[in-house]
């Protein structure tokens, strides 16, 4: 029996909150002062958000793990999913990305309290570029956000499950290979955006951020949470439909 619209939304936002609370919390971990991975690095945060994505992927296992709109709208443009089924993945991992981020925060209220740079705590939740320009800044999103959803789309780990949901990776092995290209995206192209490279990540914690109580907290820059949204989404597009024409 296929599934419903609550159910594809229900695993999709309990995958995407797992994937936030922890690619969120491992960002927490090294910028907090009173935490005990303060200034872990680059390298730290890259892995922490590769293991967030094998956790979220596996929980939302039941809906085809796509725990990313980008996934969702590349499944849509090379024709292995239906238009009707998108809102539900769409409210589901929107929703979920907000929850993580709200569950992060909890974890780490008391070193957020503590911390002597509250203004510079919304780079733990959302993206920000190095050197702001929005049009390359875009671009940046659109290569990152290519690689990894062509990878998704014409990797062998990619299935389609018994109800005949796109799967891009049903088993453990699958998971840890998409984890490994997530770290790889990270490690060679994220250093001048933060490497959304899916719209919920970014935009589910940047809400997020703008509501929650943390003392001294400074903008939520929404001049710029556009890019991160639309970059994502428009590699994906490109990733879908040249996957519709490769050979094999």
């Amino acid at each position: 029996m296929d599934l419903t619209f609550g159910e594809i939304l229900l695993w999709e936002l309990l995958g995407t909150a797992a994937l936030i609370l922890l690619g969120c919390g491992v960002v927490a971990n090294t910028v907090l002062r009173r935490s005990l991975g303060f200034n872990g690095g680059w390298l730290l945060i890259n892995f922490g958000w590769g293991f967030a994505v094998f956790v979220g992927a596996s929980i939302a296992a039941p809906s085809g793990a796509h725990i990313n709109p980008a996934v969702t709208v590349g499944l849509l443009a090379a024709g292995d999913l239906e238009w009707s089924l998108v809102p539900a993945y769409f409210i589901g991992q929107f929703a979920g990305a907000f929850i993580g981020a709200v569950l992060a925060w909890v974890t780490y209220k008391l070193q957020f309290d503590t911390h002597d740079e509250p203004q510079n705590t919304r780079g733990i939740f959302c993206t920000a570029p190095t050197v702001p320009n929005k049009l390359w800044n875009t671009l940046t999103e659109v290569i990152g956000t290519f690689i990894l959803v062509l990878w998704i789309l014409t990797s062998p780990t990619v299935t389609a499950d018994q109800e005949g949901l796109p799967n891009f990776g049903n088993s453990a092995l699958g998971y840890a290979a998409v984890m490994f290209v997530v770290v790889g995206i990270g490690n060679s192209l994220g250093g001048p955006t933060g490497y959304a490279i899916n719209p919920a990540r970014d935009l589910g914690p940047r809400i997020a951020y703008a509501v929650l109580p943390i003392k001294g907290k400074g903008s939520a820059e929404w001049g710029y949470s556009w890019v991160p949204v639309v970059g994502p989404l428009i590699g994906a597009i490109l990733a879908g439909l040249l996957s519709q024409v490769l050979p094999g």
